[in-house]
């Protein structure tokens, strides 16, 4: 099973994506989860299927959410702050 895609990058939050099942598509998307994410830029289209491996998620899971809520959130990944802040021993 093939699925298209369109990834927007988050305005408000490095490394946030939004993936739509429907390109500009934004009516599936909390309004809650919108005003977080900030005005959408378009990065790219992407053809999602079981044997592509995504960077940060999994795509069964991607294309799951998809087909179910027509969109799926990758949020940043986890941050330690002792490698960004300095050691505090």
């Amino acid at each position: 099973m093939n699925k298209t895609c369109w990834i927007y990058k988050s305005s408000k939050k490095d490394e946030m994506y939004l993936y739509l099942a429907c390109e500009e598509d934004f009516d599936a998307v909390p309004e809650l989860l919108m005003a977080g994410f900030g005005q959408p830029s378009l990065v790219m289209e992407l053809e999602l299927h079981e044997n592509r491996p995504l960077a940060r998620a999994d795509t069964i899971k991607v294309m799951q959410q998809l087909e179910e809520e027509g969109y799926f959130l990758q949020m940043p990944p986890n941050l330690r702050p002792d490698i960004y802040h300095g050691n505090e021993d």
